[in-house]
């Protein structure tokens, strides 16, 4: 498996920060707010990150196209849920992004099926290639433990924010 990206210890500190738009509340409060965003901005695709995230869209009506999961919630197991879509499995250990992961995501941008990725690992940094990947104007949403969910509006500008902590992280090796 080859490794394509690793964290560092400084962008770790960074990527704790939301790199969206964070919306603090319950469930009710996040989904009415996402449900808003959909209905109002029509975003080409809508891209998941994260197990519970990812059903809390699904329960309330919110289809994403994408979603990337882990099986895991606050590192802990959780049920695995049927999302009637496409399954594509990748391995991508804690910490790191691989080329795997980043064909995975680019193709399921591509397509026009729901596609569900589920990670054996970590699939929280593949939030930077959903964004990265993602057509301008789309929608890549992600819980933020304790807090809320953060929205991040593809844009020109996130694409290059995204592909600097990408460019900022060490080249990893093959295991």
């Amino acid at each position: 498996m080859a490794i394509t990206y690793s964290i560092t210890p400084q962008l770790r500190v960074k990527l704790k920060e939301p790199f969206g738009l964070l919306v603090k509340g319950s469930f009710d409060e996040t989904m009415a707010k996402m449900k808003e965003i959909v209905e109002n901005e029509k975003p080409p695709k809508i891209i998941s990150v994260g197990d519970t995230v990812s059903r809390n869209l699904h329960e309330y009506a919110i289809y994403a196209q994408v979603t990337i999961i882990d099986n895991q919630c606050m590192r802990k197991k959780v049920q695995p849920f049927n999302y009637n879509s496409t399954a594509v499995y990748v391995k991508n250990p804690q910490g790191t992004i691989t080329q795997e992961a980043v064909e995975a995501v680019k193709e399921a941008l591509k397509s026009n099926e729901h596609t569900h990725i589920v990670v054996e690992g970590e699939e929280d940094l593949l939030t930077l290639i959903a964004v990265a990947y993602a057509p301008v104007g789309s929608v890549v949403v992600y819980g933020q433990p304790y807090e809320g969910i953060v929205i991040v509006k593809v844009t020109p500008e996130k694409r290059s924010e995204a592909a600097f902590f990408l460019k900022a992280m060490e080249k990893g090796s093959k295991s």
